[in-house]
């Protein structure tokens, strides 16, 4: 059958042997469980002419478009990419749609199940499908769709990103996510360089067949050490919205060609209880899944969401009316932490469910199962153990109306909660109705305080006068991204007299700007104005607090998303009043990482010093990073420095919990001068 080649991810610019238009028959005419045949097969058509004009030299043009007039759109109606090399077969799929409504956790469940696979020893492979005609989610307001989370590779995504991260301690990058507006804009960049041969381009089969085309791409990619497994795709949205309709087609003709036992569909539905009727109603998810058996799939298991367990007999009805067996219909109702799901869904079965579905059962590795369930149920036992202490630790954002804003601050604190035996209360503080004379009272009765990451004026004003009620008072504070940039602002202001010093991202024209857009980073960083994304090194001080939290290590690699930096010019002046910039950029004067020394610290200049007992700012996004199985070293700090800020006083009862605890660890120590030299 006639072939053409089409661009990869990395390559849309160009046509790469690897990928091919296979033209796929489909496996069987009949129907497979879980998808429904396509209405039309066409015939195999004979091969087009083989004495087609060349395409080099000066006659490029010219057998670009003749080429296009034998294209194989005149011979079959199939268009499904295949990479070269893909195994069909070997990989599996797990798709988990949603029903009724938005916001049902489809990312929770899939990670979830997910790594319960992974626990076994097979590799997964991730992937979020947006509907949004956004290239990616950078632009998108927190109030409208949670928290932007960043990848590795500076991909700016969906905040289930990061559950998936946080659960399969695993990094992800731009394979594992995608919306319809990076597909489209890929697909009419290739018709503009001819690549589709003169053929009308259509949403089937060229839209679902790029869809078909990433998820088997990813499928040899894995997680870019081994191909996967199983690829676990959430597609965004509910069942029925005009936006993901065409990714739920592309997974119906997956599962057809890819043949039975390649797929396997997972319905997330949502069952009602209205408290005027006092009993669980599940009509909705009746005609919700009806939805989905209407697109063409049936599916495998159906996930009941509700806030209290789906009572049998609603479970009896969903599975009555959806041809599912009853033993593949399951309660997922609230809990009181996502981290004890992973659990509960091998408790009723459903791993080995999805492995029967899916043939799967002869790659489990039964040692590497037993030992990656003891490491994690020792988290969920230090999760769900009764803990004696609390403490109240106040998020200060702009957005704290919105707690899925901020959500990977909370799971940080939720994973340090776990390891130092404590339970954090957390007050959120909307900073535009902050200022310096309600200050106080706002954060009364706090143990420590975060302030996060932000872009705009509004609210940064209350964020620089909480910066000063903690370093002024001692109250431990933890700066993120803008949290970083306003303690130098207020340090400028207040220690140094710098009475107008501000950021350049808030007034332009501020002749004080300690905080600025600079040139020759822009020119450094090759960024060209926008912002720094992704990983990068961040070279550690020693002798500081930053360089004890990380292990001593000379350098660690955190996710930034930012414009502004610290101006140099600035730099010595704040350095020599106490201000330590105990991380760097490994060549070039950008300041990532700032720090107070202790009390007790002997002074690196002439003059008084700033000292406080826990007072650290990241440039960086530290949430980002951490995970159950290894809390983030600066969010250890923070709630380690909280607890010695509510207990401390008591002399006996803090080196009990030292002892017990290793809070020492975590906290910074008075340092000889030659320490910083």
């Amino acid at each position: 059958m006639p072939s053409s080649p089409i661009p990869t991810l990395e390559e849309t610019h160009s046509t790469p042997s690897h990928a091919l238009l296979a033209d796929l028959p489909p496996a069987s005419a009949q129907s497979w469980q879980g998808v429904a045949a396509p209405r039309a097969v066409a015939a195999h058509a004979p091969p087009p002419p083989d004495d087609l004009p060349g395409d080099d030299g000066p006659r490029q043009g010219a057998g670009l478009l003749a080429a296009a007039g034998h294209s194989t759109s005149a011979y079959t109606e199939f268009y499904s990419p295949v990479p070269d090399g893909y195994r069909r077969g070997h990989h599996k799929y797990v798709v988990v749609l949603g029903t009724v409504m938005s916001g049902l956790g489809k990312g929770i469940f899939s990670s979830s199940m997910a790594k319960v696979l992974k626990d076994k020893g097979l590799t997964v492979a991730p992937i979020k499908m947006e509907g949004y005609l956004n290239i990616d989610s950078g632009t998108l307001n927190p109030y409208r769709h949670g928290e932007v989370f960043v990848l590795d590779d500076g991909t700016e995504c969906d905040m289930d990103l990061g559950t998936y991260e946080r659960m399969l301690d695993q990094n992800l990058s731009r394979w594992n996510f995608v919306t319809s507006g990076r597909i489209f804009s890929e697909i009419l960049d290739r018709e503009r360089q001819g690549v589709y041969l003169g053929r009308d381009v259509q949403m089937i089969p060229h839209v679902t067949g790029e869809v078909k085309r990433r998820l088997r791409e990813l499928a040899m990619r894995g997680d870019g050490k081994r191909p996967a497994d199983v690829v676990f795709v959430e597609v965004g949205g509910t069942v029925g919205d005009y936006e993901n309709g065409f990714y739920i087609e592309a997974l119906r003709e997956l599962a057809f060609e890819e043949g039975p036992g390649s797929c396997c569909f997972v319905a997330l539905t949502y069952v009602i209880e209205p408290k005027a009727l006092g009993e669980q109603k599940s009509k909705a998810a009746q005609l919700g899944i009806k939805r989905l058996l209407e697109a063409g799939i049936q599916p495998h298991m159906i996930a009941c969401r509700a806030t209290n367990p789906v009572q049998p007999k609603a479970l009896e009805k969903i599975a009555m009316f959806s041809n599912v067996p009853l033993k593949r219909v399951f309660s997922m109702h609230d809990r009181e932490s996502i981290y004890t799901i992973p659990d509960e869904l091998r408790a009723e079965g459903l791993d080995r469910e999805i492995l029967s579905v899916l043939g799967l059962h002869d790659r489990v590795d039964a040692r590497h199962e037993d030992e990656s369930r003891a490491r994690w149920g020792r988290f969920v036992s230090r999760l769900r153990a009764d803990r004696q202490r609390t403490i109240s630790v106040g998020i200060t954002g702009k957005y704290a109306e919105l707690r899925d804003a901020y959500a990977s601050i909370e799971k940080a604190i939720e994973h340090c909660s776990a390891w130092l035996d404590c339970r954090v209360e957390q007050r959120w503080i909307e900073t535009s109705r902050v200022d310096g004379s309600n200050v106080a009272e706002r954060l009364e009765g706090l143990d420590g305080v975060i302030v996060p990451g932000g872009f705009g004026s509004r609210g940064v004003e209350g964020k620089i006068a909480c910066v000063r009620h903690c370093r002024e008072t001692g109250l431990p504070y933890l700066g993120i991204c803008l949290g970083f940039q306003v303690a130098v602002i207020e340090f400028a202001r207040n220690v140094l007299g710098l009475k107008d010093a501000s950021s350049s991202e808030f007034d332009p024209m501020c002749p004080t700007a300690v905080i600025s857009e600079l040139p020759e980073q822009k020119k450094i960083e090759g960024l060209g104005g926008t912002m720094r994304l992704g990983a990068q090194d961040v070279k550690l001080l020693p002798g500081t607090l930053a360089h004890r939290l990380f292990g001593e290590k000379a350098s660690v690699r955190e996710r930034f998303r930012h414009r502004y930096e610290v101006d140099p010019m600035y730099i010595e002046r704040l350095e020599s009043r106490g201000m330590i910039f105990s991380g760097r950029h490994p060549t070039q004067p950008i300041m990532q990482i700032l720090e107070l020394a202790p009390p007790g610290s002997e002074a690196d200049a002439e003059g008084p010093q700033v000292t406080h007992p826990f007072f650290l700012g990241a440039q960086f996004h530290p949430e980002l990073t951490s995970r159950p199985l290894s809390p983030q070293p600066m969010f250890m700090g923070l709630v380690a420095a909280a607890l010695r800020h509510r207990f401390g006083g008591d002399g006996n009862e803090w080196r009990r919990m030292d002892q017990t605890l290793s809070l020492s660890r975590w906290l910074p120590q008075p340092r000889k001068s030659h320490q910083l030299a």
